[in-house]
C-alpha cells in the first residue's frame, strides 16, 4: 500500500508527480529544486542559497510525512557544476549533522528550471 503525501509547507509539484510517496516503512521524495512554496518562484543566488532552499523543501515535505531528516537514510544530490560541490556540502552538513544518510552526488547536465541543485531523499516513516 502506498500514501501520497502532499503539503503547502513544500513546492507543489510542476507535474505528474508527488511530492513523496510513503510505502512500506520508508518516504520516498521526489526531487526537490529551489523553489519557494509562497510563490512558486526559483531562490536566485549561489548554489549554497539554493541548497538551504532545496532542504528546507525536502524537511517540510518529509516532516508532513510524520518523519524527520533525522530518519534520512539516503540522499541524491545532483549538482548542475561539480565545483558547487564544497558550497553545497557545507550547506548539507548544517541539515545533516549527526549520522549523516547514506548519499551519492553527481553533475548532471541539465536541472529542471535551470537551477545548480536538486535533491532527493528516502527515509524512515
Amino acid at each position: 500500500m502506498k500514501e501520497i503525501i502532499s503539503t503547502d509547507r513544500g513546492p507543489k509539484a510542476i507535474g505528474p508527480y508527488s511530492q513523496a510517496v510513503r510505502a512500506n516503512g520508508f518516504i520516498f521524495t521526489a526531487g526537490q529544486i529551489a523553489l519557494d512554496p509562497a510563490t512558486a518562484q526559483i531562490i536566485q543566488g549561489d548554489v549554497a542559497r539554493q541548497s538551504a532552499r532545496v532542504l528546507d523543501n525536502l524537511k517540510a515535505i518529509v516532516e508532513a510525512a510524520g518523519s524527520s531528516l533525522d530518519k534520512v537514510v539516503k540522499t541524491t544530490v545532483y549538482l548542475k557544476d561539480m565545483n558547487d560541490f564544497a558550497a553545497m556540502n557545507e550547506v548539507y552538513a548544517r541539515y545533516f549533522s549527526a549520522n549523516p544518510p547514506a548519499r551519492s552526488t553527481v553533475e548532471a547536465a541539465r536541472l529542471p528550471r535551470d537551477v545548480r541543485v536538486e535533491i532527493d531523499l528516502i527515509a524512515l516513516a
